[in-house]
């Protein structure tokens, strides 16, 4: 064996053996090896059963894949202490033993560059509290396991490694174990990729792939745990993860996908968190949660992509699901909750684009759903059966079949939501179904409002129903309780016809009251009287909202500008009364100026004006900035913007600081895309919201010009000007007048002096300036009267000079 020789280099500090020496067989190199030496190898296959049990070095002298480790039985390499192994092929053959094995307390080798191409029990095992790592190596062991750890204490690391083949795990985590994983592909593996089994047993992975399994991707169970960073689950036969057995996985900015099965199917009391992480294309569901205790998190996560005909969401047998800030599109049912006491929490989340059933809430099961969105779908939500029910708050849905249906005992309340644009009903409710429905809106669906049958005893306080084509409220026969309910089919009572403004329901339901009452039923007449509807009350008169605008301190030009604006409106109105054509306005505004110059207020104004004269539905105003719109990562600023954006329908988008949404060096800035979301929100909805953008002026040309279509849907830009001394000193009056102090002409004087001479640089704060002025005034007032004995009541008004803030030398 001469061409295999094998060298031994001393690099110990032992003074008294030899420097070096050859050998023919890795035996007799490791044997006369002390440690710290290096055993450089020659190539060729060593047909050895190696055991590394000195804290050697185990190098080819020329290079990587020159020696293979070829027993012909047994374990190839056996470590036990802390040796350094590169660059070495390992082929073991015997199916009842690893090809590699790593055990005792002492094992804490480092291995770089190997192959272990074997036919074994186990490509790598690692037991009884060793500790190795290994770098940059590939295993691939169709017989068996890749890499299997096990026992408590023990632990292991491998940066970019490949489980290149595995004829069961890819890797198998037992006993208590624990592993960290860095930058690792584990493919074509027969059985999990990852196993994790056992209390105590963990596994970190940062930047993982996972594909090509014949089976999960991930398997947690037996109280097991893991946590996966920047990690992907794809192609894979099986769930993309299982869990059971009370195991817990984690995963952060994951992406799971293209998978027949589930994204991930837990039971057993099972835990799984997600957090901006995807999963989509998946053949049954995304979350399939099972079993009493069983609990799903996600966090501003992204689901979408079925190829199937299966709920991307499930959640029975008493399970609980909570979604944070999600994304739900392009399914066939979004989230199904079955069972009693299974329920499922969503907070800021959206369903679009789902061709059944958004959430479907069955066998007593409950839901709490708030700030949520749905649209696009076939039915919003669906209460099917006796105990089901839960809370929505705040919740919109718009273009779908119908909004809401409640069925058969079915008992949901629904505060401050909205449906729009239904093809059938808004809320539909029969058989012996009842919901409490408090401050809700229905309009712009081509069926009823709000369609109860079947005698239901829903309850509806303060409720809404406008432009919908057949009627707001449909009462088949007696049975909903109302309570403030409005609708715009309901004509006002007749001047001096008596002490209220309400008028009875639809005739379909007084024909029912009155048939009930003759035949003598029980309750009739209560439900009769209970069914009221009232026409819907008119806004504030145009008239009056100028009037506030007109009393606003200066501001002449916006004040003419809005004006204009208004006239053209109302003439236009006018001239399309008459069969004339109307001038086609652009009404959204760019309002530019410093800070505390009035832009919020004339928005608000304008937005009531607009009502008023029938351009917008409600004229309320949604304030926002760049923070509630642009979102953390990619998707999520287009879920924002879309979300503010529905919020105003009906009214005004007022975005201060607008330019922050487009920065000079923000060419990778996800602000751009808030920008071309709104551009196209514009104009699919271009009657329904008016955008206000406000900012600095220069600042405000730069957004502009950040898309080709905002410059062409901001047909108008107000200039604020800033507030002179003297309209500084007319709001600082505004301001005693409204809290009951008094200014003497000294002290007018003085005001007028101070505000002459504020510096007025990019932060001078103009209206804000002089309510905080006011406010300091106050303050030094207090500290000044608290000193007398018995002040008076002029002394308690009055604010003198000395009051003043006191003013920084330049």
């Amino acid at each position: 064996m001469a061409e295999h020789r094998v060298r031994v280099t001393q690099d110990s500090a032992s003074r008294w053996r030899r420097r070096a020496g050859e050998y023919d067989t890795l035996a007799e190199a490791l044997a006369a090896a002390e440690p710290g030496d290096t055993v450089t190898v020659r190539p060729g296959t060593f047909r050895e059963n190696v055991l590394l049990d000195k804290p050697v070095t185990i190098v080819p002298a020329q290079g990587p894949g020159t020696v293979r480790i070829e027993p012909a039985s047994g374990v190839a390499i056996t470590v036990t202490a802390a040796a350094t192994v590169r660059d070495l092929v390992v082929e073991g053959g015997d199916t009842s033993t690893p090809a590699v094995l790593i055990t005792g307390p002492q094992a804490a080798p480092a291995f770089s560059g190997c192959r272990i191409e074997t036919r074994s029990a186990t490509g790598v095992e690692v037991a009884d509290g060793a500790r190795p790592t290994l770098r940059g190596c590939v295993i691939a062991n169709p017989a068996g396991l890749g890499l299997r750890l096990r026992g408590e204490g023990t632990a292991a690391a491998f940066e970019d490694c490949e489980v290149a083949a595995a004829g069961q795990a890819g890797l198998a985590v037992l006993g208590g174990a624990t592993a960290a994983l860095d930058r690792c592909r584990v493919h074509h593996a027969t059985g999990a990729g990852v196993l994790l089994s056992d209390p105590g047993s963990a596994a970190e992975l940062t930047g993982c792939e996972i594909y090509e399994i014949r089976g999960s991707g991930v398997q947690a169970e037996a109280q097991a745990g893991g946590r996966l960073v920047d990690c992907e689950i794809h192609r894979v036969t099986g769930n993309g993860l299982t869990l059971d057995g009370e195991a817990e996985l984690v995963l952060t900015g994951c992406r799971v996908h293209d998978l027949p099965e589930n994204g991930a199917d837990l039971r057993g009391r099972s835990r799984l968190s997600l957090d901006h992480s995807t999963v989509r294309d998946f053949g049954r569901g995304a979350l399939s949660v099972w079993d009493q205790g069983t609990e799903a998190i996600a966090e501003s996560c992204q689901i979408h992509g079925s190829s199937g005909e299966y709920p991307a969401l499930w959640v029975s047998d008493g399970a609980r699901l909570t979604l944070n800030d999600c994304s739900l599109h392009d399914l066939p049912d979004a989230l199904f909750v079955l069972d009693r006491d299974s329920s499922a929490v969503a907070q800021g989340c959206s369903f679009s684009r789902i061709r059944s059933s958004a959430v479907s809430v069955s066998g007593g099961a409950t839901v709490s759903l708030a700030a949520c969105r749905v649209q696009e779908a076939g039915t919003g939500l669906w209460f099917r059966d006796h105990g089901s029910g839960g809370v929505l708050t705040d919740c919109e849905i718009s273009d779908v079949a119908t909004g809401v249906i409640v069925t058969k005992g079915a008992d949901p309340v629904l505060r401050d939501c909205t449906v729009r644009a239904s093809t059938d009903a808004g809320v539909y409710i029969s058989a012996q179904g009842r919901g409490t429905f408090e401050d809700c809106r229905v309009s712009h669906g081509k069926g009823f409002g709000f369609h109860i049958i079947d005698g239901c005893r829903t309850q509806l306080t303060r409720c809404r129903a406008e432009q919908n084509a057949r009627a707001g409220f449909e009462f088949s026969e007696p049975g909903p309780v109302t309570e403030g309910c409005t609708s715009d089919d309901v004509a006002p009572a007749p001047a001096g016809g008596g002490a209220t403004a309400e008028v009875p329901a639809p005739r379909s339901a007084q024909l029912a009251a009155s048939a009930a009452v003759l035949a003598g039923l029980p309750g009739a007449a209560t439900a009769s009287a209970g069914s009221a509807i009232g026409p819907i009350p008119d806004c504030r008169p145009a008239e009056e909202a100028l009037a506030e605008l007109d009393s606003l301190v200066g501001l002449a030009t916006v004040k003419q500008e809005v004006r204009t604006l208004i006239d053209l409106i109302s003439v236009g109105r006018r001239r399309r009364q008459a069969g004339l054509k109307a001038p086609s306005l652009r009404r959204h505004l760019v309002f530019t100026g410093a800070p505390g110059t009035g832009k919020t207020t004339v928005a608000r104004l304008y937005g009531e004006i607009l009502a008023s004269l029938g351009v917008l539905q409600r004229g309320h105003l949604v304030e926002v900035a760049r923070v509630d719109l642009v979102g953390e990562h990619i998707g999520s600023t287009a879920i924002r913007t879309a979300a503010a954006f529905d919020r105003a329908r009906g009214g005004v988008l007022f975005i201060d600081e607008a330019y922050a949404l487009a920065p000079e060096d923000g060419a990778r800035d996800f602000g751009r895309e808030a920008i071309d979301t709104l551009v196209k929100l514009m104009e699919d909805h271009r009657d329904e919201v008016v955008v206000i953008v406000a900012g600095y002026t220069a600042e405000m040309e730069r957004f502009l010009s950040a898309n080709p279509g905002v410059s062409s849907r901001f047909s108008r830009t107000i200039t604020f000007p800033d507030y002179t001394a003297d309209e500084l000193l007319e709001i600082a009056r505004a301001q005693c007048a409204e809290h009951e102090y008094a200014l003497s002409e000294a002290t007018e004087g003085a005001l007028l002096d101070h505000f002459a001479r504020l510096e007025r640089g990019p932060n001078f704060g103009n209206g804000r300036t002089a309510r905080q002025v006011f406010e300091t005034m106050v303050e030094r007032h207090a500290v000044r009267v608290a000193a007398l004995a018995d002040p008076s009541t002029e002394e308690l008004q009055l604010l003198v000079p000395a009051d003043l803030p006191v003013v920084p030398l330049p």
